[in-house]
């Protein structure tokens, strides 16, 4: 298992820096996610640590090694992609031997290692189809299979499930999560969904226009967002921000109350529309001017239009400066 860190890691392209001063440690064995929007700099990391990407300033290190001007055929990583980059040509016992056969390993020794990888995948039906008779599902798992076969010191995922429909991406994050707990081997996955970040990782890093926001369990970044942008970009909904003076109160939808208490702050509030989801109802209003929205099992009597008092309770507010 492998310590990967970075130590005030920038990158720059001419004028432009799209990343600035990233510092973080992602620890053996750890399935650890990058997520932000698009141009936050997530990619450009994970580029990094494969070697496809240069560091401008700072230093990466693989256990104490920098790793700057290590060759990426050098570095012993994995990586899968959101394209799969399956060779169409080539059978899915073939696609996932060849990472062995370029490194002129014996032929019994790769047909001994397709077997496992496939058995552990469960696609040792699929090993004489070629990729264009898999399903989206399928071709995922040959190029995780791919990615195993080499036992790489670190894995990489560049937002692998991208291409899936959404109830085979939530199937598919399982798959992933259980296979690297298996495996045990460090683990460093691309995604711009907070759900897929918050469901897989053991720690996350929220990145935004090249700055790291914060760095965390899923629980911590979820219950103390370190700035406005983690608070609204965790959460579905995500985290209500309300001005009040030089401050912005944070709470999230499901601990606003309706319960009048000293230890609570009073919002008056606008119905403008309720949404029922299945288990609960999401109530939206205004209040000051600013969109708020609350969890609840029932509407109660959130009519729409009518005007109301909500509660923020203290010990779930975060405050803002």
């Amino acid at each position: 298992m492998t310590r990967i860190t970075f130590d005030n890691v920038s990158k720059s392209y001419d004028n432009v820096t799209p990343l600035r001063s990233v510092s973080f440690t992602i620890e053996p064995g750890e399935f650890f996610v990058l997520v932000g929007p698009s141009g936050s700099g997530k990619s450009t990391l994970l580029r990094m640590i494969a070697g496809l990407e240069s560091v401008t300033d700072g230093s990466l290190f693989f256990d104490g090694e920098r790793m700057n001007d290590v060759e990426a055929r050098k570095r012993d990583v994995g990586m899968v992609f959101q394209n799969y980059a399956l060779y169409p040509h080539l059978s899915v016992a073939q696609n996932l031997g060849f990472p062995l056969s370029v490194r002129k390993v014996a032929k019994a020794e790769i047909e001994a290692r397709v077997g496992e990888v496939a058995r552990m995948l469960d696609i040792t039906s699929l090993l004489e189809r070629k990729p264009k008779q898999l399903s989206g599902g399928q071709r995922q798992r040959v190029a995780l299979g791919r990615a195993i076969i080499r036992k790489p010191r670190v894995f990489l995922f560049d937002e692998p499930l991208s291409n899936l429909d959404a109830q085979l991406r939530t199937h598919m994050r399982a798959e992933i999560r259980a296979l690297q707990r298996r495996l045990g081997v460090t683990s460093v996955y691309v995604t711009h969904d907070q759900v897929e970040a918050m469901t897989m990782s053991d720690r996350m890093a929220i990145l935004n226009e090249g700055t790291l926001q914060q760095v965390g369990t899923p629980r911590e970044i979820y219950d103390n967002p370190a700035t406005p942008f983690v608070a609204s970009f965790t959460g579905s909904p995500s985290m209500n921000l309300i001005p009040h003076g030089s401050r912005t109160l944070g709470i999230r939808p499901e601990n606003i109350s309706l319960e009048n208490t000293d230890a609570s702050i009073a919002l008056d509030v606008s119905i403008q529309a309720t949404e029922f989801i299945g288990h609960e109802w999401l109530i939206h209003g205004i209040t000051q001017g600013t969109p708020i929205i609350r969890r609840a099992p029932i509407v109660g009597t959130d009519a729409i239009g009518i005007a109301t008092t909500w509660h923020a309770p203290h010990q779930y507010i975060r405050w803002f400066t």
